[in-house]
């Protein structure tokens, strides 16, 4: 199965109860196939769970959520050792984040110590605990979710963790069709919590995953793209409203997404296009801006668009 076949099975087995959010699907797609983590941000109501959930059903993989919440501690995600009586020793009793696709909800509701536990784990695909470190499944992915319009009682990700995710997706809601969509869904029974009885099938194997994750270093990358890349990421280091651009592993991050988009594509070379599609998702959650272009109604979209049209697209 190529990677352009696997996506497209994936994106039809999740249409079937998911209306709208084609855009947030296909970024998921690309931040699995290359092995990195999405930020979902989306008002409540999106079916941001629901999504992750297809996701992990399609690929017959082992799904865990965990809410996070003010009080909910460093343990409660990675485990802990436990104590037995009965041998008089010390047992693992593993964390929700020895799973395959591991849902953090509203990961912003929780205070920055609990927040960092999930550090290792997505740099590292390990956890230590006690001072042993344990592996993560190899396929090991995290959605995130936040919710944008509410801040009290809130912790906001720190640049270090926000750095972690290769893609931040923003969920909008959908045409006025696609959520008649969801409606004739609902009123014909449909049950969210029963993904399988609403028509959603497993389309591959985790090996078939391995595999395509595999393929993805074989995407070729002219000299040309591989320079527009570097220029789309240096040229957010310039704009005067931002206190801190694109990093290097902000363009190793920008062409690997690339990869996978032209991949799913079905196509063995990146172009422009690629680039650019990729370009908001990969960078706006890597920029900090100044505290005065609020005041300028700037955003990071804005300025990465007011970048793209600035940076010569070759040909």
């Amino acid at each position: 199965m190529t990677i352009s076949e696997l996506g497209q099975a994936i994106t039809t087995q999740v249409s079937r109860v998911i209306q709208g959010q084609e855009q947030t699907v296909e970024h998921l797609l690309v931040c699995l196939l290359a092995r990195g983590h999405v930020l979902l941000e989306g008002v409540p109501g999106l079916a941001k769970t629901l999504l992750a959930k297809c996701l992990a059903h399609t690929l017959g993989g082992e799904f865990k959520r965990v809410q996070f919440t003010p009080d909910l501690m460093p343990s409660d995600v990675t485990g802990t050792n436990v104590f037995d009586p009965g041998s008089a020793q010390f047992h693992l009793r593993r964390g929700p984040v020895f799973t395959d696709l591991l849902l953090a909800d509203e990961v912003n509701r929780t205070p920055p110590k609990t927040q960092s536990a999930l550090l290792e784990a997505m740099e590292e695909r390990s956890v230590t605990i006690d001072g042993i470190s344990h592996a993560l499944p190899h396929g090991f992915f995290v959605i995130a979710t936040q919710n944008p319009i509410e801040h009290e009682g809130t912790y906001p990700l720190p640049e270090a963790q926000l750095d972690r995710f290769l893609m931040k997706s923003v969920l909008d809601y959908p045409t006025l069709e696609q959520e008649r969509d969801v409606l004739r869904l609902h009123d014909r029974g449909m049950d969210p919590h029963d993904i399988v009885a609403a028509g959603v099938e497993q389309v591959a194997q985790l090996a078939d995953l391995q595999a395509a994750q595999a393929s993805v270093r074989d995407i070729k990358v002219r000299d040309e793209v591989l320079d527009y890349i570097l220029h789309v990421v240096r040229r957010t280091r310039q704009i005067p409203q931002v206190i801190v651009g694109g990093s290097p592993r902000a363009a190793v991050a920008l062409m690997a997404c690339s990869k996978v988009t032209a991949a799913l594509r079905g196509r063995d070379f990146v172009t422009p296009d690629d680039v650019r599609d990729v370009t908001l998702p990969v960078l706006r959650h890597r920029l900090i801006l100044q505290p005065e272009a609020e005041l300028e109604q700037l955003t990071a979209d804005r300025i990465l668009n007011s970048v793209l049209a600035a940076v010569e697209v070759p040909r």
